[in-house]
């Protein structure tokens, strides 16, 4: 048996899928781009700014199904540009401490949605 996570604090699918699903004591969710929820604007004014408003809406998804960020076990970052890799990290270290920090990989692709410029996900236990 699965839950659907949804909260209008995080940017509403666009397909055919769910912001997040809790199956088996685990909430799998989906890809997060830097849109805001309430304007549908991205967010595109540099990576850091970018990966903020992702942070915000894993944790806007986190909320909503009573988690928090210590909850994760396993993050998937996509980039379209490595180069931005220690940008990111310091951003991305801003919400985990090497105590809770999850699993992950960070993985340049050649293309993401709206070609933003980074997408995470995560695994998490309820």
């Amino acid at each position: 048996m699965k839950k659907i996570i949804e909260t209008k604090n995080a940017p509403a699918p666009v397909g055919p899928y769910n912001q997040a699903i809790i199956a088996n004591g685990m909430l799998y969710c989906s890809g997060q781009i830097a849109i805001i929820p309430e304007t549908g604007e991205l967010v595109m004014d540099n990576i850091e700014a970018e990966t903020h408003q992702v942070m915000k809406n894993l944790k806007a998804i986190l909320t909503e199904a009573g988690l928090t960020f210590e909850n994760i076990v396993k993050c998937s970052v996509f980039v379209k540009d490595m180069n931005l890799y220690s940008r990111i990290n310091a951003v991305y270290s801003e919400y985990f401490n090497d105590d809770t920090a999850p699993a992950r990989e960070l993985v340049e692709v050649a293309n993401l949605p709206k070609f933003v410029n980074i997408e995470i996900s995560f695994i998490a236990y309820v």
